[in-house]
């Protein structure tokens, strides 16, 4: 059984379009290198709209955004699925004022569609950065914790964030709120406070609660001997509220996340707790994810993803996943193998990966699942 989704019934024309276009790039991009290494660079530096250490209103204004498309196909033994999807499309810039001061404005774009073109507001905040040790943010901004939820898409090792992070982190990602971030002697910490409430396509109605996000980690590269090590403990705390939209229906999360790497190889790891209220149940997850580097510009990618519920219907399915079954289950486990191809670095790569996933549902009400989803994409930044 074919399934078709709205990502099927996109425009064509204008799809087939940009593939072309990023095929050619793609294809033409690592010649250009050989030949230029800069060519990159001069690419980027586009972006570079102004640059004036000496005016003493606006020293930068730089363009900011992600182009990412992907081909995804899920099976298993009841269903098949495949789209073409343009999995995210921002723009927006960056301003540098008094010398101290960063204002940022980002959109989310869905060029698959006319209406609505524009989806939302991601990034609409002020920092204030009074040193290079601490720094104040305002406004719609990322809401970071959990080991993939504090990694921006721009960066992630595999094609896609995993299924601990869909259930358990606030995958609206970007929220109105204050926060506090900065370093010093190995310590990171981050502290802020953010509307839950009823969420749109800007900034909420402000109309739900407040929840609360503490994270503290330290640098541990220098004791372990490796080019870089660091743990990090994340918890948030929110009240529960009807007009919660802009986050998943936990209470308390609490997340411990690592990351080691030296040379050519390395590993991040993931526990996460979360407490359910009203229809969600509590969860538990875990996730592994080794990585070696085969050379300057190819690596593979393996992940291991555990996530169970105390009760039925707990857990969701990831995102294309979720698209062939709706349903949830009570215990979710994956097995990811990915290969990444780094034309030049995070700011173009191509990455491909194949995952074998099974969904257990106790309550037998639509939300089994045991087959393979593979997901290939191209991620653009600057």
């Amino acid at each position: 059984m074919m399934i078709r989704t709205r990502g099927q019934r996109m425009s064509w024309k204008l799809v087939g379009s940009s593939v072309a276009l990023l095929s050619l790039l793609v294809v033409a991009s690592p010649v250009a290198a050989q030949s230029d290494p800069s060519a990159f660079e001069q690419i980027l530096s586009l972006a570079e709209w102004y640059d004036n250490d000496e005016n003493p209103v606006i020293q930068t204004m730089v363009l900011s955004g992600r182009f990412q498309a992907d081909y995804a196909r899920v099976s298993d033994e009841a269903l098949s699925h495949d789209e073409w999807n343009v999995r995210r499309f921002r723009f927006g810039a960056k301003w540098g004022l008094f010398s101290q001061f960063t204002l940022q404005i980002e959109a989310d774009l869905n060029p698959q569609e006319r209406d609505p073109f524009y989806t939302r507001l991601t990034d609409a905040k002020l920092e204030w950065a009074p040193n290079d040790d601490i720094e104040f943010a305002i406004g719609k901004q990322s809401v970071a914790f959990t080991l993939d939820g504090a990694t921006s898409s721009k960066e992630l090792l595999t094609i896609d964030r995993s299924n601990l992070a869909n259930n358990m982190w606030f995958t609206a990602e970007y929220m109105p709120g204050v926060s506090v971030a900065g370093e010093s002697s190995g310590w990171r910490y981050r502290a802020g406070a953010y509307s839950a409430g009823e969420a749109n396509r800007e900034f909420g109605e402000f109309n739900g609660a407040i929840f609360t996000l503490v994270s503290v980690g330290y640098d541990i590269s220098e004791r372990l001997g490796v080019a870089e090590a660091d743990v990090r403990a994340d918890y948030v705390h929110q009240s529960e509220d009807p007009q919660n939209s802009f986050t998943r229906a936990l209470e308390h999360v609490g997340s411990l996340s690592f990351r080691l790497a030296d040379g050519q190889w390395g590993v991040r790891a993931d526990v996460t707790t979360g407490v359910g209220y009203r229809d969600q149940s509590d969860l538990w997850g875990a996730q592994l994810m080794p990585h070696v580097e085969l050379s300057e510009e190819i690596q593979l990618v393996g992940r291991f993803t555990h996530v169970t519920s105390d009760a039925a219907n707990g857990v969701r399915l990831a995102r294309y996943e979720n698209q062939a079954i709706s349903g949830r289950g009570d215990r979710f486990r994956e097995f990811y193998a990915g290969l990444n191809y780094y034309i030049y670095g995070h700011k173009l790569k191509l990455q491909s990966g194949l995952a074998f996933g099974d969904m257990q549902d106790t309550a037998a009400d639509g939300g089994s699942y045991s087959g393979t989803s593979w997901v290939t994409g191209l991620r653009i930044s600057w």
